[in-house]
């Protein structure tokens, strides 16, 4: 079961786009504008990426009113 899941954060990161919004979120939490913009990423474009990263774990987000705040969820990286 470890195994699977640590194939799938592998999977997920390896899209350069993907790490560098992992990266920007490193330093702490961001919008879907604030991750797209650097990338040269369309909102939904964006928000793909980020649905595979939550998917695996590696960041979960909360909404308020219409503003989707993304952050790191480190727990994905103790699968060991």
């Amino acid at each position: 079961m470890a195994e699977r899941k640590l194939d799938d954060i592998f999977t997920a990161l390896a899209d350069p786009g993907r790490r560098g919004m992992v990266d920007r979120l490193s330093i702490g939490p961001a919008t879907v504008k604030e991750l797209a913009e650097p990338a040269g990423m369309g909102l939904p474009s964006a928000l793909k990426h980020l649905r595979v990263l939550e998917n695996v774990g590696i960041v979960m987000s909360t909404k308020t009113g219409r503003t989707r705040t993304y952050r790191i969820d480190t727990s994905a990286f103790h699968v060991i």
